[in-house]
């Protein structure tokens, strides 16, 4: 049965005020357009989850979605602070809980196989044990030694961004793979974006590259070019220029509502954010093709 649905469908029947949400990838394959829907479609109380926050949740939060969010590392990568995110936690106005880069995935994986906790070897960051209750240490029963363990993770809606994907919801992603996988495996629903809905076909003749299966699968969407800023590997590229204009932006809570009026509530979809963008733009972030080589599958 085929899942495709519109991305505003998608968001409206998948996600409710209150849910923890796992907008996923890591530098490359964000789901802005998803997050900028979310904006639009006005959900409030959302627990962001996210490895690296990015300005994807510094938009959200700006937006006024969010009331926590859960992160490891956070900044506007290569630029300085998310400035949106760091005044309203300081302020007291926006809840946060903080692990290292492999806390936070070994969260997910936990939630991923069905297990309460995941144990993970010590670590240079006591700190955060300190400062973040969720850091737990139990004896290892085999060795009577300490391990440190961190809870599953279960967000009630992860979004992911895949190159392609069939309209089963049977999705590949190549280049830089975060943790896109864990993410949707230990999600109650998954929402897929994706640069090219293809025939099955064509995902059976690279099934390794199939990183989340369609049975785990709620919704599929069409989303060209739904990961500007961010960029897509083999499709378009990164807009570093726009992650140095958001630093600038973001200091201004004008600014920033004038940005989201203009580029997020002043546009439906993702095809009209991209057109808005224009051709300059579209030059820029074009890239050339680099095919891989072919693999010999054999016969069955």
């Amino acid at each position: 049965m085929s899942k495709l649905l519109s991305l505003s469908s998608a968001i409206q029947q998948f996600v409710k005020n209150g849910d923890t949400i796992y907008a996923a990838g890591f530098t490359h394959l964000i789901p802005f357009a998803a997050a900028h829907e979310i904006i639009r479609q006005g959900f409030r109380d959302l627990v962001l989850a996210r490895a690296t926050p990015d300005l994807i949740y510094d938009q959200m939060v700006a937006a006024g979605c969010a009331r926590k969010v859960i992160f490891s590392y956070m900044g506007n990568p290569g630029v300085g602070s998310l400035h949106v995110i760091r005044a309203e936690i300081e302020a007291g106005r926006l809840e946060w809980e903080e692990y290292s880069h492999f806390g936070m995935i070994s969260r997910l994986q936990a939630g991923a196989s069905g297990l309460p906790f995941m144990p993970m070897n010590q670590t240079g960051t006591r700190d955060l044990e300190n400062a973040n209750p969720n850091y737990r240490r139990i004896t290892d029963p085999y060795s009577g030694q300490e391990v440190v363990v961190v809870p599953a993770l279960n967000p009630d809606v992860a979004i992911v961004h895949v190159q392609r994907a069939d309209e089963h919801g049977n999705a590949q992603i190549w280049g830089i793979i975060g943790e896109q996988k864990e993410a949707a495996f230990a999600a109650r629903h998954v929402i897929l974006t994706a640069e090219e809905i293809v025939p099955e076909e064509v995902i059976r003749s690279d099934p390794n590259r199939t990183l989340i299966p369609g049975v785990i699968v709620d919704a599929v969407c069409h989303v060209p070019y739904a990961c500007h800023p961010s960029y897509t590997q083999g499709y378009y590229d990164r807009d570093n220029e726009f992650y140095l204009a958001w630093d600038k932006i973001s200091r201004n809570a004008d600014e920033v509502k004038a940005y989201l009026d203009e580029w997020v509530y002043g546009v439906t979809d993702r095809a009209e954010y991209w057109e808005k963008l224009g051709p300059e733009v579209h030059a820029r972030l074009k890239v050339e093709s680099r095919l891989s080589d072919t693999v010999n599958y054999g016969r069955y």
